[in-house]
């Protein structure tokens, strides 16, 4: 009897709407969350901490443990923290970093993930993929995908509005990137999953084409949901294919050219992914996205960051080793400086000041 279907990695809950914080016990009490309560929470000294005394009450099986940053060495002091204390969960309250530290602790000791972001500053938040600081740089490690996520938007409306743009460009990059992966299936017979790229183009576009602004209720939910389905998209494809691309080429040349002044992941990729969709020859595209970028208070050329026409260039010209083996618009072209000065040139004067 041949396999008619597949089993997709995805979260048991997900609950994304105003006030969803407020039963978070609820859905921790799931019998295929935790069966006995006891939980082991990672906080921030930040949101997650001011989070803890509102949650805290609701939780009384829950102990608690304050994360220092978003480094390999503070993941692995997590998870030998949590690994005797015979948990059912772990949950993973604050921003990315948090979660990443979370996400790669839980792996470690062999329990499932509950991710309560704080913020919608990228994808990570749904994804199997868990992004740390080591002694190299920075280093993406593979996990399982969270068990369950719950987003409450009014929570959202309280972070900084920078890390709810950064979720913006992150999401749209997702067109780009599919652009890329379609275009290694042409050149190099490199094989897409169509459920995936369906999964990633759609939350592009979703977030893309939607009217409303980072204000509207609606628009978050949106913005949530598609970077949810991001996150479920590179586990249906067992990598990052469908999210990253020549627009994430760019934003890793950015961390590791000027670590100390790298702007935010989805501000990088926003502007990364504007660039790259021109690069491809999709200059209406590129115009459209730009445009919406900008509506958002994105950036869409690198002085908008705090980087020169050079150094834009020179990440550029980088970005490629980034991630050997992976081919996009970048690898195709395989463009000079002299080129992509000329490219850059002509994309300013298509998108506008």
């Amino acid at each position: 009897m041949p396999v008619l279907t597949r089993l997709i990695p995805s979260p048991v809950v997900v609950d994304i709407r105003p006030g969803a914080l407020d039963d978070l016990g609820c859905v921790l009490a799931d019998e295929r969350v935790s069966h006995s309560g006891k939980l082991a929470v990672a906080v921030s000294g930040g949101s997650g901490a001011r989070l803890r005394e509102r949650l805290a009450p609701s939780l009384p099986g829950a102990s608690w443990y304050e994360v220092g940053g978003g480094t390999l060495d503070d993941a692995v002091r997590l998870a030998g923290a949590i690994k005797a204390g015979h948990y059912d969960a772990v949950v993973g309250l604050g921003g990315g970093k948090i979660i990443d530290c979370a996400k790669f602790a839980a792996a470690r000791v062999g329990l499932p993930l509950v991710a309560v972001p704080t913020n919608l500053a990228h994808d990570g938040l749904c994804s199997p993929v868990a992004t740390l600081d080591n002694d190299a740089g920075r280093g993406s490690y593979g996990v399982p995908n969270p068990i369950a996520v719950v987003i409450d938007l009014d929570v959202i409306r309280e972070a900084p509005v920078r890390f709810v743009r950064a979720g913006i460009g992150d999401a749209v990059s997702n067109i780009s990137a599919i652009a890329d992966w379609e275009l290694a299936n042409r050149v190099k017979g490199e094989k897409i999953d169509g459920l995936a790229a369906a999964i990633a183009r759609q939350a592009g576009e979703a977030v893309l084409r939607h009217p409303g602004g980072i204000g509207d209720t609606d628009f978050l939910q949106v913005l949530a949901e598609a970077l949810v389905l991001s996150g479920i998209a590179m586990s249906v494809s067992g990598d990052s294919r469908p999210s990253s691309g020549a627009c994430h080429e760019i934003n890793h040349a950015f961390d590791l050219l000027y670590p100390r002044r790298a702007a935010a992941h989805g501000e990088q990729c926003g502007l990364g992914a504007a660039f790259a969709m021109y690069l491809r020859g999709a200059h209406e595209e590129s115009a459209y996205m730009a445009e919406v970028l900008r509506r958002h208070g994105l950036p869409v050329l690198p002085e908008e960051i705090g980087f020169s026409t050079e150094e834009f260039v020179r990440a550029v010209e980088f970005a490629p080793q980034t991630r050997p083996g992976r081919y996009t618009i970048l690898e195709h072209l395989d463009l000079t400086t002299d080129q992509i000065k000329d490219i850059y040139t002509d994309y300013v004067k298509a998108i506008g000041s």
